[in-house]
Parts: structure tokens; sequence; C-alpha cells
């Protein structure tokens, strides 16, 4: 497992293994449930508040449906190091129109051996 690249001056692909943690944190999105608020083992329990902010930016986006993480989200989601935590900027996709605007913002920190997720909100950069 190659490590991820600690270049705050450009963005690079996410790493392959943080990927199946940021498609959970999307899937929950998907659900619309309240998983994230009760922590999923490695991301940060997500507030009631925080998790609201991210539905109620999808809902402000329009009349879409959010969609899993197909494949293809990796070619243009980036990750990009800032002096103690990785952020990454996932891009979401809708059944509408594929590859939306909108972005599931996460830090990734390093953290016992592997890495700890936090989740910040769902917006169009």
């Amino acid at each position: 497992m190659a490590e991820p690249a600690k270049d705050g001056e450009q963005e690079g692909p996410v790493p392959q293994h943080w990927r199946a943690t940021l498609t959970a944190i999307v899937e929950s999105l998907v659900r619309r449930d309240d998983v994230l608020a009760a922590g999923v083992d490695p991301v940060d329990p997500v507030s009631p508040d925080a998790t609201a902010a991210c539905l109620d930016a999808v809902d402000a986006y329009g009349a879409v449906t959010l969609l899993p993480l197909p494949d293809e989200t990796w070619k243009t989601s980036v990750a990009m190091w800032h002096g103690d935590h990785w952020n990454c900027l996932v891009d979401l996709w809708t059944a509408e129109e594929g590859r939306s605007d909108l972005v599931l913002d996460v830090d990734v920190f390093e953290h016992e051996g592997g890495y700890r997720f936090r989740v910040h909100l769902v917006y169009v950069p």
C-alpha cells in the first residue's frame, strides 16, 4: 500500500486504500440515514447538524437523486496535503446528471498506523 504524497503544492489522486471508506460515507448520505452520527470506524462521528447541512446542500442543489460513487469518481476526485492532514474533495454523482457540481469535503489524518476521516460538508465549490 503506497503512502499518499505529502505535497502541499499539488493535488493528487485519492489513494486507493481510502476509497472504500469514502464510498461508505457517500452511501450513508445516499440512504439519508444517521449512520455517520454514530461514527463508522475509521470515520469520526458526524454531528446531527453537520449531517443535516450535508443533506440540505444536496436538497438545495435541486431535484436530484444522489447516487453511490461509480469508479469514474476517482478520475476527478483529489487529495492534497495541508501540513498535518490531507483534504479530499470527492465528486458526487446524481441520477439526473451523472457527475454533479457537488463535492464531499473530508479531511484525512494519520492515526495509529492507519487513518481517521473527518467529514466537513457537501457543497458546490
